[in-house]
């Protein structure tokens, strides 16, 4: 489902596959346990992987952004395609967490 990096202070979660209403809660499990485990700085969200993305993609990264702020750091996207980013301009995604949309590693 996901695969990770860390380095320094920034974690990149690498997302693989649908995001969907079943595949949703295993990523976002996943993705919390590492938050809790490192107390990144930064959070980037590769979605170079991603396949196909529902309103279960909305909840992972807006959950994540307000996880991230609680501890100070922030979220940052990586490697949309442009199906999956029509899906967050028209929900507001990008204006919650900025258009801060990164190359990733």
């Amino acid at each position: 489902m996901i695969g990770y990096s860390i380095d320094e202070k920034e974690l990149t979660v690498m997302i693989k596959g649908d995001i969907d209403h079943h595949s949703s809660v295993d990523i976002r499990t996943q993705t919390d346990e590492l938050i809790f485990k490192y107390i990144p700085n930064k959070l980037i969200l590769d979605f170079s992987q991603v396949t196909f993305c529902d309103s279960s993609g909305i909840a992972i990264v807006l959950g994540r952004y307000k996880l991230m702020k609680q501890y100070g750091g922030t979220v940052s996207l990586a490697k949309v395609n442009p199906q999956i980013s029509r899906i967050f301009d028209l929900s507001g995604v990008w204006n919650i967490i900025g258009r801060k949309e990164v190359k990733s590693k």
